[in-house]
């Protein structure tokens, strides 16, 4: 028996191994590697290896696997109200035929999950601005950082854009403000910073340049440029060299958050890249919260906008 299944955009860059734990079933990582040297597991007709990574549309045929059937919850759609459409809309920093840009609100996820909670997939589904299409998420964005993200109008141009976020063509620049004093003023991070599938714990390569723009005994207002898309890439960083965010409740020492507000300082500031040779960059200017915290700490910020 042959079953195919086609990687929906959702799924782009994951390894094949976890894509059949994530959408398929509960197969042992043992029966995986088995199948895809017997060929039971092709993608796109041809014969891979566990690591090799999925994309967007790519088929995937398994013939005559045996596992447990992956129970899928169904997802409860948020049912958002005019007043919070509303205020997502005043957030928009560029609207045209092909995408969106937004300044996201810290504490709104992106895409909804098993439970029902906001996000703004469910939002912007009942906006007007969408009335005639959806909306595509193409590329990722922590709960509660905020700042510039983007939404496609079409699934060409969401396609187009997640394989430039893919092939690191779209440049990415985030402000942190960070608990003490970075030693260094500028630089380069390389770490190999870990992460678990389960029981499996996988290494991945993060790279990173910062730049520190002003800096006291307290607290550092840093820019940073992640050149890799790792999960709480620059959180962890960070927290690696010593300096946590400010807000961090995963990434921190202990009461290192105590007296302060509970916003997570990382804020996505600016994002550029090129379609067709146009340029095309986009600013967010910093929430209230992160500019009162850095007039408590005494960090200038004045040559921001």
């Amino acid at each position: 028996m042959k079953k195919t299944y086609t990687v929906d955009s959702t799924c782009n860059d994951m390894r094949i191994d976890r894509w059949l734990r994530h959408s398929v079933g509960h197969i042992p990582q043992s029966l995986i590697e088995k199948n895809l040297r017997a060929g039971k597991i092709k993608l796109n007709k041809k014969k891979i290896k566990s690591s090799h990574k999925i994309k967007t549309n790519d088929k995937i045929d398994l013939f005559n696997i045996n596992f447990k059937e992956k129970i899928v919850q169904k997802k409860i759609k948020f049912q958002p109200s005019k007043e919070i459409i509303k205020s997502n809309e005043n957030q928009i920093i560029e609207n045209n035929d092909d995408f969106i840009v937004l300044n996201k609100s810290s504490g709104i996820s992106v895409q909804g999950g098993t439970k029902s909670k906001k996000n703004l997939v469910d939002i912007f589904a009942k906006s007007e601005i969408f009335r005639h299409t959806k909306p595509y998420s193409v590329h990722r964005l922590d709960k509660d950082t905020s700042g510039v993200f983007i939404m496609g109008k079409t699934r060409e141009c969401a396609q187009l854009l997640t394989s430039l976020f893919r092939l690191r063509k779209v440049h990415k620049t985030y402000l942190a403000v960070c608990h003490g004093e970075l030693d260094i003023d500028s630089g380069e991070w390389n770490d190999d910073l870990i992460r678990y599938d389960g029981d499996k714990k996988i290494v991945e390569k993060a790279k990173t340049l910062f730049k520190v723009l002003d800096k006291n005994s307290e607290a550092s207002l840093v820019e940073l440029k992640p050149i890799t898309g790792r999960k709480h890439q620059l959180r962890k960083q960070l927290y690696a060299v010593g300096q946590p965010i400010f807000g961090d409740t995963k990434y921190k020492f202990s009461n290192s958050n105590k007296g302060i507000n509970k916003n997570l300082m990382l804020h996505s500031y600016q994002i550029r890249f090129m379609i067709n040779d146009i340029k095309h960059t986009y600013t967010a200017l910093l929430p209230d919260y992160f500019k009162k915290l850095l007039k408590v700490k005494r960090l200038n910020f004045s040559n921001l906008k």
